[in-house]
């Protein structure tokens, strides 16, 4: 086996208008094409997916409720992460910066669903001197 490319990530969710709220709106993820029947919509990320699945369950409990961070979670990029604290906190969803000193900050969904943003620091680019 050769594993070639990561696709997506499914989360089943509640509330689907509610959790596109936190998605499209808070995140800003952009909607994809979705071509099956069954309730979810599909967002996307420079060719990864992540796919809400309506489905409901019961809340998600926190393995670690002390270090975010060391519960399954979906790690995503931030060109600004205080911007992205306040806008979280703004929105009433829960805040917890990492404790292992990176630029990084744990939020979770509606759903309980952690999400990690990260500062992202791109390379420079262009001629090196």
């Amino acid at each position: 086996m050769k594993l070639v490319r990561y696709l997506h990530t499914a989360l089943t969710v509640n509330d689907l208008e509610r959790s596109q709220h936190f998605y499209g709106e808070i995140l800003g993820l952009k909607l994809a094409d979705r071509d099956v029947k069954f309730p979810g919509c599909w967002y996307e990320i420079q060719g990864i997916q992540i796919h809400l699945i309506h489905q409901p369950h019961p809340p998600l409990p926190l393995i670690d409720p002390n270090r975010w961070g060391r519960n399954p979670h979906l790690a995503l990029a931030v060109t600004d992460l205080a911007q992205a604290a306040e806008a979280l906190s703004s929105a009433g969803y829960p805040v917890q910066m990492s404790s292992s000193g990176r630029a990084a900050l744990f939020t979770q969904d509606p759903d309980g669903h952690v999400i990690e943003l990260s500062q992202w620091e791109p390379e420079p680019s262009g001629c090196h001197q």
